[in-house]
């Protein structure tokens, strides 16, 4: 295999940091943001009262 053959088959010259910090920005991008979390139930620990039938 000659040099310029092994040239065209080796990855463009981009790092591996690049390359995870690329992908990382277009999720960031791409994702949209999260609904916000549903508030918890105020508990009073007091029982209701009902009404007996």
């Amino acid at each position: 295999m000659s040099a310029s053959e092994t040239e065209a088959q080796s990855p463009s010259p981009m790092s591996m940091r690049d390359l995870l910090a690329s992908c990382e920005a277009a999720n960031a991008v791409s994702t949209p943001p999260r609904a916000p979390a549903p508030e918890p139930a105020v508990v009073t620990g007091e029982p209701e009262e009902r009404d007996a039938a």
